[in-house]
């Protein structure tokens, strides 16, 4: 019996040896998204490869990751998630044979705005007894943007279409030849001299130079995350400031694929991690909107400064053209309108955009 023992002990600890001790080493483990940005609402992919590189096989592999909550997986059995208000923890576990990889796709609908740092992963390995349990940490680096929910016509107010208008009738009807916003379809009657040829080669259509317009109205977004004259510091009502969001992006959206410059400036905080910027001037171009929607996507639900702070540092601010001024803020107070002046003084014209459920939050 003792030596019955002592051989079932042996066995265990050489198994632990074999396939325990060792069962991290040639293993390898890498994430992807299918898109690094995407909007609010879309549906994205996630997909994981577990790649195990040793002859010998792994019995268990336990792998966990903490992931932001507003990242909506789709449920399966392989995975089981704890969920909190802020991150949920993913734990999986599965066996692998020898030399094997496995790929796993998950889907994810993305529900938030934001900037999502996912940087690392826990893998732990075993034998088949638990003698030996090595865990191993995995630096991944990964980020994924979300931009703010583009609106529909149906659900911008009656004060954009008419401010649109307004910008569109006091835009030139000849359109400057040095000033080359993007490139666009061929159109019967367009010069030889406008086709880009790289572009062409790159679509198999033929595309020509998209050019500016002498007079095009360069415009600022200015976003005021303050819901109320009261309001300090925390956003009190996040759901409004996530509207106006949606409503900046829509209008930046707009100008820029109508060939127009955009800028973006807002009074909100930003969290360092995100490397988001808190001002960006008027420009034209998809790679200049990409940096606009970077930028909504980063804004922090706590103010920076007063609005009408803001306002007064931007009308200091020395520019050569003047400029086309967007306001979206729900409350106008007496140092807001003062702000207003300032930049009027300068030459700027300024337009208040209507936020949704202002009037709510003024009650």
């Amino acid at each position: 019996m003792l030596w019955l023992l002592l051989a079932c002990g042996g066995v265990l600890v050489l198994q632990g040896l074999i396939l325990g001790r060792g069962s991290l080493r040639n293993l390898t483990y890498e994430r992807h998204f299918s898109t690094e940005t995407c909007y609010v609402g879309d549906r994205i992919e996630m997909v994981e490869v577990i790649e195990n590189g040793k002859m010998f096989p792994v019995p268990w592999l336990r792998l966990e990751a903490m992931l932001p909550s507003s990242l909506m997986f789709k449920r399966s059995r392989e995975t089981s998630i704890s969920e909190g208000n802020i991150y949920q923890n993913h734990t999986s576990l599965f066996m692998l044979r020898p030399r094997t990889r496995i790929t796993r796709t998950h889907q994810i609908q993305c529900t938030r705005r934001g900037i999502y740092r996912m940087d690392s992963a826990t893998m732990t390995g075993g034998d088949l007894f638990a003698v030996y349990t090595p865990s191993r940490q995995i630096t991944l680096s990964k980020r994924l943007v979300v931009y703010p929910e583009l609106l529909g016509d149906d659900r911008l107010p009656s004060s954009w279409k008419t401010w649109q208008g307004e910008l569109a009738v006091r835009r030139w009807v000849v359109e400057d030849p040095f000033l080359i916003t993007g490139i666009r379809e061929y159109a019967a009657g367009d010069p030889m001299n406008r086709i880009h040829w790289k572009a062409t080669a790159r679509t198999g259509e033929l595309q020509v130079h998209k050019h500016g317009y002498t007079a095009d109205p360069r415009v600022m977004i200015c976003l005021n995350i303050e819901v109320s004259e009261q309001m300090w510091n925390v956003v009190t009502r996040p759901e409004m400031v996530e509207d106006a969001l949606s409503y900046a992006a829509t209008c930046a959206a707009s100008l820029i694929h109508q060939g127009m410059a955009a800028g973006f400036t807002h009074n909100a905080s930003v969290n360092p991690e995100s490397q988001a910027m808190l001002r960006l001037d008027p420009d034209y171009g998809t790679a200049h909107l990409e940096n606009l929607l970077e930028a909504m996507a980063g804004v922090d639900m706590k103010t920076r400064m007063s609005f009408h702070e803001m306002l007064r540092l931007e009308a200091e601010r020395e520019q050569e053209e003047t400029v086309d001024y967007l306001l979206i803020t729900a409350h106008l107070s007496e140092a807001v309108r003062e702000s207003i002046h300032g930049l009027e003084n300068k030459g700027h014209r300024v337009s208040v955009a209507e936020w949704p459920d202002a009037r709510e939050a003024a009650v």
